[in-house]
C-alpha cells in the first residue's frame, strides 16, 4: 500500500512539475528603441508592434505561455538574438548574411514602399545627388543594420557604426559626421519622437527606393523548437485572416500583400 502511495505521489508530481514547466515557458523578445515601431520609456519598459503581435499570438494560443521582453541597443539586440540569448526580434530586414544566423517567419508584418535618404546638416555644403557622391562622406549607420545590397556591400564608403538612432543624429548636428541613413517614411516620425531638432537637418537629393519588408526573426535553436513552429504558423494564420493588418494599422502601417502570404497566388494566371 506504501508503494501505491509513492507512485502516486511521484506521478503527481511529475505531472505537477510537466504543467510547471509548460505554463512558465517564456519567450524572450529583444526590442530596440526604434520609434515608431518600438520604444523604450525612461524606465526602459518596452512597447511596439513586435509585442502587440507576439502577445496577441500567446492569447489566442492553444500553448501557455508567457512573453518577456528584453530591452537593449539594436546591435546588442541581434547579437542576442545570432547567439540564442533571446529567443526572437522584430522589424528585422532579410539579408542573406542575416540568414546563416537566424530563421525568418514568413511573410514579413513590415511592408514598406519607400526610399532610403541621407540627411546632413541644414548649412553645410555637402551635396549628395547621386550615389557616387558619398565617397569620401562618413555616414552614420546603425552597428548591425541592413539598408540597401549596394549600400551594405560597398566598403569603400566611409561608415561609421553607432548604436542608435539618436547618437547617429547627435553626431550629424555636432559635425562629427557628414551624413546619416533613414528610411524616408519613417525618419520624420522617429525624429519628433527623438526630440531631434528636423529643422536643422537637410534631406539629400539622392535616394534608393525599394520594398522594405521588416520581418519577425527567431534565433536558430526557438526556430525549431516546438513552440517556434507554433508561434511562426500562428504569424501566417494571422496573416492569412487579416488579423495581423489590424494590428499594424494603429502604426500606419499598410495591410500585408496578398502574394507575400501566399506567393503561390501570385503565379496564378489572371
Amino acid at each position: 500500500m506504501k508503494l501505491i502511495n509513492v507512485l502516486i505521489q511521484s506521478l503527481l508530481a511529475l505531472t505537477f512539475s510537466a504543467c510547471s514547466l509548460a505554463v512558465d515557458q517564456i519567450v524572450h523578445v529583444a526590442v530596440d528603441h526604434a520609434p515608431p515601431y518600438s520604444r523604450l520609456s525612461e524606465n526602459n519598459h518596452p512597447q511596439g508592434l513586435i509585442l502587440d503581435i507576439l502577445k496577441y499570438a500567446e492569447l489566442t494560443s492553444g500553448k501557455k505561455y508567457k512573453i518577456k521582453a528584453v530591452p537593449c541597443p539594436f546591435s546588442r539586440c541581434v547579437r542576442l538574438l545570432s547567439k540564442g540569448k533571446v529567443d526572437v526580434m522584430g522589424g528585422l530586414i532579410r539579408t542573406p548574411e542575416r540568414e546563416k544566423i537566424m530563421s525568418f517567419v514568413e511573410p514579413p508584418y513590415m511592408v514598406l514602399s519607400s526610399s532610403f535618404v541621407f540627411y546632413g546638416q541644414q548649412n553645410s555644403d555637402i551635396e549628395v545627388n547621386r550615389y557616387e557622391d558619398l565617397q569620401g562622406k562618413r555616414i552614420a549607420v546603425m552597428r548591425g543594420g541592413a539598408f540597401f545590397p549596394q549600400f551594405d556591400k560597398d566598403k569603400s564608403l566611409n561608415k561609421v557604426a553607432v548604436p542608435s538612432e539618436r547618437v547617429a543624429v547627435d553626431l550629424v548636428l555636432k559635425g562629427r559626421v557628414d551624413l546619416v541613413i533613414a528610411v524616408e517614411d519613417t525618419a520624420d516620425i522617429a525624429m519628433d519622437v527623438l526630440d531631434q531638432p528636423m529643422h536643422r537637418l537637410k534631406k539629400m537629393q539622392y535616394r534608393h527606393t525599394q520594398p522594405i519588408y521588416g520581418y519577425m526573426a527567431m534565433s536558430e535553436s526557438f526556430a525549431n523548437s516546438g513552440l517556434g513552429g507554433h508561434i511562426s504558423k500562428q504569424m501566417h494564420t494571422m496573416a492569412k485572416n487579416k488579423t495581423l493588418d489590424k494590428l499594424v494599422a494603429p502604426y500606419h502601417l499598410p495591410k500585408i500583400p496578398p502574394q507575400l502570404i501566399d506567393p503561390a497566388s501570385s503565379l496564378s494566371p489572371h
